[in-house]
């Protein structure tokens, strides 16, 4: 705990099972509760590597039913067992874990209700790995979502995210897509009720076995997220139906 928070790691995992150990082993469990881990029908060991290490909640998909269906798993566990500070975290060590308690004290401490680890804002994204393509295309999208919802982040599409639970609570992240879209669709929606989001600096670290998306996956991802913020734009000026609230 900080400040009498309880505070809940969610792993949403697809074959992590080279990853996970890594990852949990750097989780600072001085602060953190639980770990809740949802495997969304992996075809590799993931399961038993969570059970080696004994992650207490494992939830299994019977079948694949995408990021977005993982990652609602996931919060709606943490909400369950009365969680105050969600934190979202990629099990394929791409993330630096050991930032957990400088993003869980900004929400702690009531500084924000939703931090973000941003891969953009330091310097080490390339250098740490990412693709080229992906850090180009993660900045035009990036700006053009800026544009498009009047704010200033610096990275929508990090994997790594903490969350004043209240928050999820309020928002209807259960009606949003399965698939990878659920990442901006949720920050939307946060955006659309005025929430400030803060942003703390996370290394990036690609290796052999961290997940990514193929090059027509990303492609399809780009046009949902465009499609994402040009109907927050058009909601905020009164032309679209409600789709964020």
């Amino acid at each position: 705990m900080i400040e009498g928070k309880k505070i809940i790691v969610i792993l949403p995992a697809y074959n992590a099972e080279n990853t996970l150990e890594k990852t949990f082993n750097e989780i600072p469990f001085d602060i953190v509760d639980e770990v809740i881990l949802t495997d969304d029908f992996s075809s590799d060991h993931t399961v038993k590597v969570a059970e080696k290490l004994g992650i207490k909640h494992i939830i299994q998909h019977k079948k694949n039913k995408g990021y977005g269906a993982n990652q609602k798993s996931c919060y709606n566990k943490a909400i369950a067992l009365n969680a105050d500070i969600i934190v979202m975290l990629h099990p394929d060590y791409q993330y630096n874990p050991k930032l957990i308690p400088a993003m869980c004290s900004l929400i702690a401490k009531d500084v924000f209700k939703v931090v973000l680890g941003s891969r953009i804002l330091g310097k080490s994204a390339l250098e740490g790995g990412m693709p080229v393509y992906k850090y180009f295309s993660n900045r035009v999208l990036t700006l053009i979502q800026n544009l498009l919802m009047g704010q200033k982040i610096s990275e929508y599409h990090t994997g790594y995210r903490s969350f004043n639970a209240e928050i999820l609570k309020d928002i209807s992240f259960n009606n949003n897509s399965d698939d990878f879209i659920f990442d901006n669709q949720l920050l939307a929606q946060i955006c659309y009720k005025g929430i400030e989001i803060g942003e703390i600096s996370c290394p990036a670290k690609y290796e052999k076995d961290s997940s990514s998306i193929n090059f027509m996956r990303s492609v399809t991802y780009g046009v949902g997220v465009l499609g994402v913020s040009i109907r927050y734009f058009l909601q905020k000026i009164g032309i679209s139906t409600p789709l964020f609230k």
